[in-house]
C-alpha cells in the first residue's frame, strides 16, 4: 500500500495576488483553447451542411480529432519546456499561432486547408496555451490543487458555453461571410492571449532556500532529488518545497531544479503511472464523442439546426460547475475517487444517450453528461500531479497528456464510421464502454496508491 507525496502538505494560510493572477491568465488562455475547441461540434454541423457538404461525418471529424491529438501529442514537449524555461516563451509562440490559425482559416475554401490550418496549426498552438498554464497553477497553489485547476479549465467550459452560442448565432447572420466570421474570432481572443502572457508566472521560488538554523527541521535539510515511491513511508520533498513556495515567511532561492532523464524513466515506469494513462486513455477515446456529435443526433431527430447548436452550450455550462465543485471535493476528499465516480457516471450517460428522442431529454442528457466530463478533464491533471515532484510536474502533464494523444486522435473518426454504418446506438454503445474501461483501469491505478477503499487519494 502506498500513499501520495503530498498527503501531509499543509494548508496555507492565504492565497497570494501573484498566484490569483495567474489562475485568471490560465483561464484566459483555456477559454481560447480548449473552449474554442469545446465549438467544434458547430463546425462539424457547418461544415457538413455547407462549405464541405461533399465530405463525410467521419471526414470532417477529422478536423477536430487531430486538433486534440496535437493539443495532447505536443504535451511532453510543452511540459518539459515550462519546467526548463518557464511559460513566457511557450505561451507567446503558442498565442501567435493560435491567432495565425484563425486568421489563416478565415481564408480557406478546400478540404486539406481547413485541416492544415484548424486542425494541425491550431491544435500544436493550442497544446503550448494549455499545458504550462497548468503546471504553473499547480506549483503555485498545492495545497488547493483541485479547486484551482477546475477554476482554470472552468475558462474552457465558459469558453465552451459562448463559443457556440456566439458562432452559431453569426453563422446564421446572412451578412457576414465565414472568413470575417473567423476574424471576429481572432480579434476576439488577441487581447485574452495578451493578458494571459502577462499574467502567467511562475510562483516566487521553483524551490525553497534554507531555513534559519533556530527554526530548520532536519528532516527539510536535504530536498529528494528523486521521484516519490510507491512507499507509505515516502512523503516527498514537493511537500517542504511547495509549502515554502507559497509561504513567504520562508526564505527562498529562485533557481530551477532541472529534470533530469533518470526521473522520467522512473516516473514512466511506475505502475500507478500506467494504470493512470491507461484509464484515461482509453476513457478518453471517448469522453469527446457526444460533444461533437450531439447536435447531428438531434438534427437527425428533425430538430432544426438553430435547436440543435445550443446543446453544446448546454454540455459545456454543466461542465463549468463539473470542473468547479468536484474540483472543490476533490481536494477533501480524494482526486481519484472523485475522478473515478465522474468516469462512471459518465459511462452510464453515455449509454443512455440515444434513449433521448425529445429535446427535453436530450437538454437532459447534455447537462448531465456536461457535470461529469467536466469533472474528468478538471481532474486528470491532479491525478497526475500527485505522484510527481514538484520540480517536474510540467513534465508529468505533458507525458500523460501525450500517452493520451491517440486516444484523442482516433474517438470521433470511429465514432462517426459507426454512426455513418451503424446508427447513433452504435457510437453511444462505444463511448459507454470506453468510459467504463477506463473506469476501471483508474480504479487499480487508485488501489496502487493505497488499499483502503475510504482512503482519501
Amino acid at each position: 500500500m502506498s500513499m501520495d507525496p503530498e498527503a501531509k502538505m499543509p494548508t496555507p494560510r492565504v492565497v497570494s495576488r501573484r498566484a490569483a493572477l495567474t489562475v485568471l491568465g490560465a483561464s484566459l488562455a483555456l477559454f481560447c483553447t480548449v473552449g474554442f475547441l469545446n465549438a467544434f461540434g458547430v463546425f462539424q454541423e457547418h461544415y457538413h451542411s455547407g462549405l464541405l457538404q461533399d465530405k463525410s461525418e467521419s471526414d470532417i471529424s477529422w478536423i477536430g480529432s487531430v486538433s486534440l491529438f496535437f493539443l495532447s501529442g505536443l504535451a511532453p514537449a510543452s511540459g518539459v519546456l515550462v519546467d526548463r524555461i518557464g511559460p513566457r516563451s511557450p505561451l507567446v509562440i503558442g498565442s501567435l499561432g493560435l491567432l495565425v490559425a484563425i486568421f489563416t482559416t478565415s481564408l480557406c475554401t478546400q478540404y486539406y486547408q481547413f485541416f492544415l490550418a484548424q486542425a494541425v496549426l491550431l491544435g500544436a498552438s493550442t497544446s503550448l496555451l494549455t499545458w504550462p498554464p497548468m503546471a504553473v497553477v499547480s506549483r503555485s497553489l498545492p495545497s488547493h490543487r483541485g479547486l484551482a485547476l477546475g477554476v482554470v479549465v472552468g475558462g474552457s467550459s465558459i469558453g465552451g458555453i459562448i463559443w457556440p452560442i456566439m458562432l452559431a448565432r453569426l453563422f446564421d447572420h446572412s451578412s457576414l461571410s465565414f472568413g470575417w466570421i473567423m476574424r471576429i474570432v481572432g480579434f476576439i481572443m488577441l487581447p485574452l492571449l495578451a493578458i494571459a502572457c502577462v499574467t502567467i508566472r511562475e510562483p516566487p521560488a521553483s524551490l525553497p532556500g534554507p531555513l534559519p538554523p533556530k527554526s530548520q527541521p532536519p528532516s527539510r535539510t536535504t530536498a529528494s532529488a528523486t521521484p516519490p515511491s510507491d512507499s507509505n513511508d515516502t512523503a516527498s520533498s514537493s511537500s517542504s518545497q511547495e509549502d515554502a513556495a507559497e509561504n513567504s515567511s520562508l526564505p527562498a532561492t529562485t533557481e530551477k531544479k532541472k529534470v533530469k532523464r533518470s526521473e522520467i524513466v522512473t516516473l514512466l515506469k511506475r505502475p500507478v503511472f500506467i494504470f493512470l494513462a491507461l484509464g484515461l486513455g482509453i476513457g478518453n477515446i471517448g469522453l469527446f464523442i457526444p460533444l461533437f456529435f450531439i447536435s447531428s443526433y438531434a438534427t437527425s431527430l428533425g430538430m432544426s439546426s438553430q435547436v440543435a447548436f445550443y446543446l453544446i452550450p448546454a454540455i459545456n455550462a454543466a461542465s463549468l460547475f463539473g470542473r468547479l465543485l468536484p474540483g472543490y471535493l476533490a481536494d477533501s476528499h480524494g482526486h481519484y475517487n472523485i475522478c473515478i465516480a465522474a468516469l462512471f457516471a459518465s459511462a452510464i450517460t453515455a449509454f443512455s444517450w440515444t434513449a433521448a428522442k425529445s429535446l427535453a431529454g436530450l437538454i437532459v442528457v447534455s447537462l448531465a453528461y456536461g457535470f461529469s466530463s467536466g469533472a474528468i478533464l478538471a481532474l486528470q491533471g491532479a491525478c497526475v500531479f500527485k505522484i510527481a515532484d514538484h520540480h517536474m510536474q510540467g513534465t508529468a502533464l505533458g507525458l500523460l497528456m501525450g500517452c493520451l494523444a491517440t486516444a484523442s486522435l482516433i474517438g470521433s473518426p470511429i465514432a462517426g464510421a459507426l454512426i455513418s454504418r451503424y446508427s447513433y446506438l452504435a457510437a453511444s454503445m462505444f463511448t459507454g464502454a470506453s468510459l467504463i474501461t477506463g473506469c476501471l483501469l483508474l480504479i487499480v491505478a487508485r488501489l496502487w496508491l493505497n488499499k483502503n477503499f475510504l482512503a482519501s487519494v
